[in-house]
């Protein structure tokens, strides 16, 4: 009975402890602090905290009560029943039924027995709370990825690569597809399965060409940075490098001839220089200079006190969107990768330097097959073609020039952003 009660403490311990870390993470990190503060929520937050660190209190306070309560019954019990052997085996003593000795020797030997006794008791309860924890590690454990490398996986060997997708329809997974609900505090059940993100897409990007992705929000054109590199496999269709399907090639040499640059860059709490040694553990001080300089921020570096160890805080938080922008560009540059993808990735500049930017990439990076994915049509005006998406269809393609002078949803969005910025 014990064991089992103090199996569902530890499980309720273990759930609670999680939900903690949780809240932790989010809300005491620099965003998640920033965040707080500016919508002056801190109240709310500390009666959140509150509630769940009581939880946790409670929790411990109730195991650690029912180990003293067992304890005490385990002691009570031998306690009573040595009293009980003194008690009648000393009545027998008198009236002759059995020695001092033998006495003696029956209460040393329940003296004896009963530590064993209290240790075996004490190793079940032991054994039933571990088992909460195996059963947690077990069902990480047994969780499938959705991406894996298929049986005689080959090697991307890419020179300039061609990319195709063909027929390519996507969904993304619901959140028990990917996920345990056990690790995740506020996960529900999804009973709706969420719509196509792509739908019969197919196009091609040529090799050592610019091809640029553009579209209103929600057309899917991120998706699209996702498939590449196989953080999802397609629902259905295929995308193939060079004539072979990515799922027929092993994730280490396709994520190794990807470079990927995000609106949203993310960088270690570490300095500079171990922030672009990520892309290149073995990237020289030169090589380093070199890739900043191209990306427009080595002036910033080397203004620093510390240049290139300077510590860039917890997300890049002491850099600017753009810096963190540029950061990651030079990181990108250092991989050299034959496929590169900017996912809005020069949205935090401003003009001027988005253009220096994009002249300095044209330049370092020929003959690399590149995919620009920009709300800013500035940024995808010297692409080699343009493939304009809208519900996850293209519903257009062609040059700059060519959209321009059509009536169709590039030339609208085009006017769009001449009005703005006028």
């Amino acid at each position: 009975w014990v064991g089992r009660k103090l199996q569902e403490l530890t499980r309720d311990s273990f759930n609670t402890n999680a939900e903690m870390s949780s809240t932790m993470t989010e809300r005491f990190n620099v965003s998640g602090a920033m965040l707080v503060a500016l919508y002056g929520e801190p109240n709310r937050e500390r009666e959140y905290f509150r509630s769940r660190a009581r939880k946790v209190a409670d929790i411990g306070i109730k195991t650690a009560m029912l180990n003293r309560l067992f304890f005490i019954a385990l002691t009570s019990v031998a306690a009573i029943a040595t009293a009980f052997a003194y008690g009648i085996g000393g009545h027998l003593a008198i009236s002759g039924g059995v020695t001092v000795g033998t006495l003696l020797a029956i209460t040393a030997l329940l003296a004896r027995l009963y530590g064993p006794l209290t240790a075996l008791s004490n190793v079940r309860l032991d054994v039933m709370t571990s088992l909460v924890s195996f059963e947690r590690v077990f069902e990480v454990l047994d969780l499938e990825p959705m991406v894996k490398n298929r049986e005689n996986a080959i090697d991307l060997k890419p020179s300039h690569p061609k990319i195709e997708f063909k027929d390519v329809s996507f969904s993304y997974p619901r959140a028990e597809e990917i996920s345990l609900a056990s690790l995740e505090s506020a996960a529900k059940p999804e009973t709706i399965q969420s719509g196509e993100v792509l739908k019969g897409l197919s196009f091609t990007a040529a090799p050592g060409t610019l091809t640029a992705l553009v579209g209103p929000s929600g057309a899917g054109k991120t998706t699209i940075s996702a498939l590449l590199p196989r953080l999802y496999d397609v629902t259905t269709g295929s995308i193939e490098i060079d004539g072979h399907d990515i799922r027929d090639l092993t994730l280490e040499s396709l994520r190794g001839a990807i470079g990927v640059v995000m609106q949203d860059a993310h960088l270690f709490h570490e300095t500079i220089a171990e922030n672009l040694r990520y892309a290149k553990d073995n990237a020289t001080e030169d090589e380093m200079r070199i890739a900043c300089e191209s990306a427009q921020i080595w002036d910033l570096i080397k203004s620093l006190p510390n240049g290139l160890d300077t510590m860039v805080g917890e997300r890049g938080h002491r850099l600017s969107g753009g810096e963190k922008q540029r950061l990651a560009i030079a990181r990108l540059l250092l991989k050299s990768p034959a496929v590169v993808i900017l996912d809005e990735a020069t949205s935090a500049l401003d003009n001027e330097t988005e253009a220096q930017l994009h002249d300095a990439l044209g330049k370092h990076l020929v003959g690399r097959t590149m995919l620009i994915i920009a709300h800013r049509l500035s940024a995808v005006k010297q692409a080699d073609r343009v493939y304009v998406f809208e519900n996850g269809h293209i519903v257009e393609q062609g040059s700059h020039e060519q959209l321009i002078h059509s009536d169709g949803l590039y030339h609208k969005l085009y006017g769009q952003l001449a009005r703005v910025k006028t």
